[in-house]
Parts: C-alpha cells; structure tokens; sequence
C-alpha cells in the first residue's frame, strides 16, 4: 500500500472495528473495538509512513492513534511534538504505546524523563517514571537509586492509580535488577502494601513488589 489516504485506513480501521473486542477494551479504558493482532498485521502493510502517521494520529481515534505509533518514524519526532502528544494520549494504551515504542527510541527521550518526571499531571509523571525504569533495567549509570526509592517511600502510597502503578514498576525493578537495593526494595513493599491484594491470574506472578521481586530473582538464579 503506497500513497495511502487517510480515508482509506480509516474505512479499513471501520472494517476490523468489532462490539466485542470494543466492550472487552472498554474495561481497560481504551475506547476501540479493533484486535491489536489485526491492527499490527495492518501496521506492517502500511510500513513506515511518518505523513501518514501524523495525519492518523491528528484524527484523535484511538485504534487510529495505535496505528499510527506503528507506522511512524520514532526519532523523527522533536522534543516539544512528544510532549504535546503524551498529553493528548488521552487513553491508557496510547499512552503506553506512545512511550514504550516511540519515546524509549526518540534522542529526547532522557530530556522528557526528566521534564515528565516532575509535571504536576500524575499520568505525565507516570511516563517520566517508565522512561526511569527503562534506564534502572539497562542504563542505570548516573541514576541516584537510594534516591529513587526515597520518592517511592514517600510518595507511592498516596498516588493515583496509573502513576502508582508506574512508580511500582520502578521499586521493583530496582530489587530485581540491584542486589545492593533489594532489601530496602522489598521493605518499602512490604510497609506500603500497594498492589498487595491485585487480583492475579493463575500462573501469572503479583504485582505487589515483594512477592515480584524475590520471584524474579528466583528465577534468574535457576537459569
């Protein structure tokens, strides 16, 4: 497909749109019916399309935002473009989709961590907090931990939902990834109880940080 309209993709979009999947999405907070198997078989049709995908993306649709995070150019976007977009992500899967597959890759990336961290907006703060704990997995040079964990002592109890989530992320990979942070890592868990009682399906492990964490290591050791 070259030279793709936007009608065109989003009469396609129309197409995979389906009652079911929009009432299962829906419970998630995202507002589209289209299977995320279908969209990316779609995404790879299309190939990479920077135009396109800014077009898509101005539509405000949600399974045509999607879409177009597929298909774009994730260092084509400057740093002020990001920012304007992370803010009108206005849907869970969009945000994530936006930050693990465009922001993480993007020269700015460092830049809006920092800058995102700090806005008084809890879900752009989450964003920071994701990029944050992409650099404690691979790049933690440079990164204050013991300082990290401080703001998750005194803050993550408190926070909503989806920045709560994020900065819990961030306290457990810090106990799965340092050893010399792990107690501490696994107290904070443990004194906060956040996420303590999330309902966890069969064979899948918690989220609560203690349990996460000593069963991640467990699993590092048994390989």
């Amino acid at each position: 497909m070259t030279e793709t309209t936007v009608a065109e993709v989003m009469a396609e979009l129309a197409e995979l749109e389906d009652p079911k999947t929009r009432e299962v999405n829906k419970k998630h907070g995202d507002d589209h019916g289209v299977n995320l198997s279908k969209l990316r078989a779609l995404a790879k049709r299309l190939k990479t399309q920077q135009e396109l995908a800014c077009q898509l993306w101005k539509t405000d649709e949600t399974a045509a935002r999607l879409l177009a995070i597929l298909i774009c150019r994730p260092k084509a976007f400057e740093r002020d473009e990001l920012d304007v977009m992370l803010r009108e992500a206005r849907t869970p899967k969009v945000h994530d989709w936006l930050v693990n597959y465009v922001v993480k890759k993007n020269p700015h990336s460092e830049e809006l961590r920092l800058a995102w961290s700090a806005d008084p907006d809890p879900v752009v703060a989450s964003a920071g907090w994701a990029l944050t704990t992409e650099r404690v997995m691979k790049k933690p040079e440079g990164l204050d931990l013991a300082g990290l964990l401080d703001v998750i002592e005194a803050e993550m109890k408190g926070a909503p939902d989806r920045l709560q989530w994020a900065m819990n992320e961030c306290l457990g990979h810090i106990g799965i990834e340092h050893a010399e942070h792990r107690a501490r890592a696994i107290d904070i868990g443990e004194r906060l109880e956040v996420l303590k009682d999330y309902p966890t399906s069969p064979g899948c492990t918690s989220p609560f940080a203690p349990i996460w964490i000593k069963e991640m290591v467990r699993r590092q050791h048994d390989k």
